[in-house]
């Protein structure tokens, strides 16, 4: 295995920077002491100190012009944005738009290299690049997302951020072609830019978010006083990557988690079993997530592998009726940013999977309903005559977006019935997933169990998930076993469909017992009809301790 590749070797943990009186900032540059925004909903054109959070606004007396402006750009002295259709170009000592180009759709994003101007558009689905000097239209290449995207240039390299993928690209700045991609660590990232620091270290890359956020209001006049609403959420965060151009995938920006999983003894039934053996898997180690510790609550546990991952065994010489008590276990966790950058043209059709992945993960092994007319048609659509396992399996995940809406039932259905009904939850979509590959020849296992509650700014305070969440993963000979999210990507009616988490996870993924089941109980002379809901309810806590560069590691 190769060495990483560390983009910023000498980074140190920065702060989030918190604009003073802003609402909306999209577009991101750099004067090389401080960072430059535009607030589109106010007009500010704004110089922002990174280390003191300091925020200064440079037109005071011209913020109508720049209503509206996003994907800002400096260059040769000069500012460039862009308003609607059009990309204006303006003196930083007059700050006078002149009209540059006019697209045919609205513009979001610009970035200057010499004679080039790259300009993005999501409604084109092209970032076309026009000459400076001319403002003619040249060569064009597709946007690497579906979603707006602003841009940078750094290191001779072309820098792509995209709102709705939650993606940083880094491209070819003449092709287009993905070198490689990046998590954001926070959603809706509006520009980017690289900043070096006054101690003269590596540059560090900072990503610029904005999106609204739900609270609670104290509302003194109205009869409920508590009413929830929303409110504008704007900040700069910077973005750390470690390449492992070898493997084909990046880490990014991580945090150290703390995760409590805990069963209270709660029995809804007078009902005393014995010889009780109680098994909770346990986080896993994978190429995103390192276990530093783990330790029990409540009651000792021995540590079983079953698969290649850990299990804890409770044991208990009786559970009476009516007994109390607690018993679990908690571990503190790194869990990083991962996205593999692979092409179908990467991977070797000629490799087959192994009798054993075959035996595994070819089968109907969890009333996947793999013999039934819907799942066998629906298994031949969805891929029609495509060979190539990366090509199959988007498809499959299309055609099931396509097909299903999420939403929450009263108990998980088999896939014939979830895709037949045409809405399902998580764990419905991850079975139409899995029956729909595994038909197709494609080894998948379900993974996933709780996702991080995603507010990394409260720091040691107890946040409990709202649901349980499974993913999966699947099998690609040659290279490995690739993550794929169940649902959340189904984001928009018939698509595009975005691919951040098609082949990459969130910080937020906590990935417990690969493959296998992730509670089990049985006893000597346990009623048929017993089961674990019957006897305890489950507590689970996350805890943010702090956040982590994936870099320092290397």
């Amino acid at each position: 295995m190769s060495q990483p590749e560390c983009l910023f070797p000498d980074a140190s943990p920065q702060s989030t920077i918190h604009p003073i009186g802003v609402y909306s900032l999209l577009g991101l540059a750099t004067d090389k002491e401080r960072l430059l925004s535009v607030d589109s909903l106010r007009g500010y054109l704004l110089g922002i100190a990174p280390q003191t959070n300091d925020t200064i606004v440079l037109n005071p007396y011209c913020v109508a012009d720049w209503i509206g402006a996003r994907g800002l750009t400096l260059w040769d002295d000069k500012f460039w944005f862009a308003k609607e259709e059009d990309v204006f170009w303006c003196d930083r000592q007059t700050l006078t738009p002149t009209l540059f180009a006019r697209l045919a759709y609205p513009v979001n994003g610009i970035a200057i290299c010499e004679s080039s101007v790259y300009v993005s558009c999501q409604k084109s689905g092209y970032i076309q690049i026009f000459d400076r000097a001319t403002g003619e239209p040249g060569e064009r290449f597709p946007q690497p997302g579906v979603g707006t995207e602003t841009l940078t240039i750094h290191q001779d390299a072309l820098w792509v951020c995209d709102l709705t993928e939650q993606t940083v690209y880094c491209l070819d700045k003449l092709t287009g072609k993905i070198q490689f991609s990046a998590i954001t660590p926070f959603p809706s990232p509006t520009g980017i830019a690289f900043i070096t620091p006054a101690t003269g270290a590596e540059p560090i890359c900072y990503i610029v978010y904005a999106d609204e956020e739900p609270y609670i209001r104290d509302n003194p006049n109205a009869e409920s006083p508590y009413q929830l609403t929303f409110r504008d959420r704007t900040f700069i965060h910077p973005l750390y990557i470690q390449q492992h151009p070898a493997e084909h995938y990046t880490l990014s920006n991580g945090y150290l988690i703390e995760l409590s999983y805990i069963e209270e003894l709660l029995p809804l039934e007078a009902v005393t079993i014995n010889q009780v053996e109680w098994r909770i898997a346990l986080p896993s180690n994978t190429l995103r997530q390192r276990i530093r510790s783990i330790e029990p609550i409540g009651r000792e546990f021995t540590i079983e592998e079953k698969e290649g991952q850990k299990v804890a065994v409770f044991k208990f010489d009786r559970i009476e009726a009516n007994q109390g008590g607690l018993f679990g276990w908690k571990a503190t966790i790194e869990m990083y940013g991962l996205k593999y950058a692979l092409t179908p043209a990467d991977i070797d059709d000629s490799l087959s999977l192994s009798p054993e992945l075959q035996a595994l993960y070819l089968v109907d092994d969890d009333d996947l309903a793999m013999d039934t007319p819907i799942i066998i048609e629906a298994a031949k659509a969805a891929v029609g005559t495509e060979t190539n396992v990366l090509r199959k399996m988007l498809k499959i995940r299309n055609y099931v977006y396509d097909r299903l809406s999420y939403g929450i039932q009263p108990r998980i259905d088999t896939p014939d019935v979830a895709l037949a009904r045409g809405v399902g939850s998580c764990g419905e979509y991850v079975g139409v997933l899995l029956a729909l590959s595994r038909l197709n020849g494609i080894a998948c296992r379900t993974i996933g169990r709780y996702k991080c509650p995603q507010h990394p700014e409260l720091r040691h305070l107890p946040l409990q998930p709202d649901f349980n969440h499974v993913w999966l993963e699947f099998y690609v000979p040659g290279i490995g076993w690739l993550p794929m999210e169940s649902n959340v990507d189904d984001i928009i009616d018939r698509g595009p469909y975005p691919e951040r988490f098609f082949m990459g996870l969130a910080w937020y993924h906590t990935e417990i017992g690969k493959g296998i089941s992730f509670e089990k109980m049985k006893a000597a002379d346990k009623p048929e009809h017993l089961s674990m809901g019957d006897l305890a309810i489950n507590h689970i806590r996350f805890r943010i301790l702090d956040e982590l560069i994936p870099n320092l590691s290397c």
